[in-house]
């Protein structure tokens, strides 16, 4: 698709079709506080206990101090494969590969991880079937999978509304849910085993748990849960008005996130009808739900929760799709020639869509094989975006004048700057070293250092020439279209 001189010196590759609300839908889909709630408040209560709720708003605070410098740097370069752009055009190139390989990585392992281990066994007990079967989790699981990038592949409108939609089913999916249990435990209390006395400090770490390791764990509900709103600038060559409406966007996604998601958190908690035996259960808020709702409207909440991940499931294909776009544009990638294409009817990058499917699928499968291993692998996806999201504060940080040489600025923290990113950082480094420092995390560390030894390897092989003989790499500061397409011709 070619057209007038877009962001970065590149030409025009999608039509500008997303506006204000489907980039909020965006990022907050991908956030989705009701998937990352739902799969990790089991971790945290049976670690930490119910007070492991309080440790969410740390985490809110913490990301939305990211999502700030983020939002900066989405205002003045609005492209796609955000983190990518953002690092390689503040520090260099082979710095940006970098962080763009671990970006592929997170999302390689993040979206058959959701589809086999959170929206598959949802989806075989909503439909009555075994939900412990592999062969009947691995079949909804490649289906989810075939749904979410047939989508995508279609038009990105598409897309849009089924995020659109996942908007509102998350708030009616968390917080009206939460609220509804919260109002059923304060009439009927007195009845439940232990009068929902669960949030409370006193049961703040179980028997047996190391005061270190509870924190850890309690906090895992709010860090494995509030990433991914940068999805938003991965769109932006697609966003109308972008430099403006991407880091409005990323915001409020980060801070309604956190707020609701702590309502919803209080509700469910307090409403816990048997603290000992809600610990227990491998779906916790199902059990809780189950007890005050019944069988019927606990469906319908599994339902949206379902329709929740499926809708996250979505949004990661698109943002992916994007990253391995914007790699492919600059030469960075195997076979950036096709990867790189758009589909001139449907405006969307096919090639780079079925690639990051064909991906998803090999893991889904190796996931089948070896589940053993395939939990080691989601258990990376944990500490991969707090890595990326320190290394670009870092990049942030090192060379944030270069950011004047980009033009016009659409969202800018002015003298806030240095603090915001000086306490985010602060806050990244924290995470970083909880995620990798316990001997919990230490084969998901190994996972990632695998990923970048690959990465590693195909830059001595290959990229490292490519970028000495100027053939891969940004295009100049004084690049039109014309040169663009010569670049893409070479």
């Amino acid at each position: 698709m070619e057209g007038t001189s877009a962001e970065g010196g590149y030409a025009t590759a999608f039509p500008r079709v997303l506006r204000r609300f489907a980039l909020f839908a965006i990022a907050f889909s991908v956030v989705s506080i009701t998937t990352g709630i739902f799969v990790n408040y089991a971790y945290g209560l049976t670690t930490m206990g119910p007070a492991a709720v309080w440790l969410w708003p740390v985490a809110a605070v913490g990301q939305v101090l990211v999502v700030l410098v983020l939002a900066e740097l989405a205002g003045h370069m609005p492209l796609a494969g955000a983190n990518y752009q953002w690092t390689a055009r503040l520090v260099g190139t082979r710095f940006g590969y970098t962080v763009g390989s671990l970006g592929l990585l997170y999302s390689a392992v993040g979206l058959p991880g959701i589809a086999l281990v959170g929206l598959a066994p949802l989806t075989a007990t909503v439909l009555g079937l075994d939900a412990a079967d592999p062969t009947t989790l691995l079949v909804i699981a490649v289906v989810a999978l075939l749904l979410a990038f047939g989508v995508n592949l279609v038009r990105v409108q598409w897309a849009a509304r089924v995020n659109n939609l996942a908007v509102f089913a998350e708030i009616a999916g968390t917080v009206v849910l939460s609220l509804l249990l919260l109002g059923l435990w304060a009439h009927g209390h007195a009845g439940t085993p232990d009068g929902g006395h669960g949030l409370g400090f006193l049961t703040a770490v179980n028997p047996g748990t190391p005061a270190g390791d509870a924190v850890v764990g309690g906090a895992l509900i709010g860090i494995f849960t509030l990433v991914g709103f940068e999805a938003a600038a991965d769109m932006a060559e697609e966003a109308v008005d972008a430099r403006r409406t991407v880091p409005r966007a990323m915001i409020a996604a980060a801070v309604i996130s956190g707020v609701l998601g702590l309502v919803a958190l209080i509700g469910f908690t307090v409403a816990i009808p048997d603290l000992r035996a809600v610990e227990a259960s491998p779906v916790p808020l199902a059990d809780i739900a189950q007890y005050w709702l019944g069988p019927v409207l606990t469906r319908v909440f599994l339902v949206i929760v379902v329709f929740s991940m499926f809708a996250l499931l979505v949004v990661a294909a698109a943002s992916n799709s994007r990253l391995l776009f914007a790699m492919a544009r600059d030469r960075l990638l195997p076979g950036s020639g096709l990867l790189r294409r758009v589909n001139a009817t449907t405006a969307t990058p096919v090639p780079a869509l079925l690639t990051s499917l064909v991906i998803c699928l090999v893991l889904l499968a190796y996931g089948t094989l070896d589940g053993a291993a395939f939990t080691i692998l989601v258990g990376a996806t944990a500490l991969v975006p707090y890595l990326i999201y320190l290394l670009t504060l870092g990049g942030y940080l090192a060379r944030r004048r270069r950011l004047r040489e980009t033009g016009q600025v659409g969202f800018s923290l002015g003298r806030a700057a240095l603090p915001v990113a000086g306490l985010a950082m602060v806050w990244l480094v924290v995470v970083v070293a909880a995620l990798t420092l316990p001997d919990a995390f230490r084969s998901a560390d190994y996972v990632v250092l695998g990923g970048l030894a690959l990465t590693g390897l195909w830059y001595l092989a290959v990229l490292r020439r490519r970028l000495r003989d100027g053939t891969a790499g940004l295009p100049a500061p004084d690049t039109t279209p014309a040169v663009g397409k010569a670049l893409e011709s070479s």
